[in-house]
């Protein structure tokens, strides 16, 4: 039974992501420290921290609304996922779970949108 955000498994798998995005980021060169690296951690920290705002606004409308906002801020940190890629900052197996956790969350956030509708 779901009494609260944190017993989703959305958000719990979301900050799974957190936790790697972090990991991951930690090896990028330092001159990104303001750049790309501060923004895929904030892209990321948004995910579960907009399914907890939504679930604890008490409306199904609201909660829509910040799982739209939440999935925005996955396709925000896919692309940034991928210029990282493309610039070489880190070998593509490191890129392996986080690429199949985003891609688990996006398909849970859509689903459980649709769910809401």
């Amino acid at each position: 039974m779901i009494t609260t955000y944190t017993d989703l498994i959305v958000w719990q798998k979301s900050m799974d992501l957190v936790i790697e995005i972090y990991k991951l980021t930690e090896s990028f060169p330092k001159t990104e420290q303001y750049g790309i690296i501060s923004q895929m951690r904030r892209a990321s920290v948004s995910i579960p921290s907009n399914i907890a705002e939504g679930r604890r606004r008490g409306s199904k409308k609201e909660f829509k609304q910040f799982l739209v906002i939440a999935y925005g801020s996955g396709a925000e940190l896919e692309t940034q996922i991928e210029i990282t890629k493309r610039l070489n900052y880190a070998n593509i197996e490191k890129y392996k779970n986080i690429d199949s956790l985003l891609s688990e969350v996006m398909r849970m956030l859509n689903k459980l949108s649709s769910s809401l509708s």
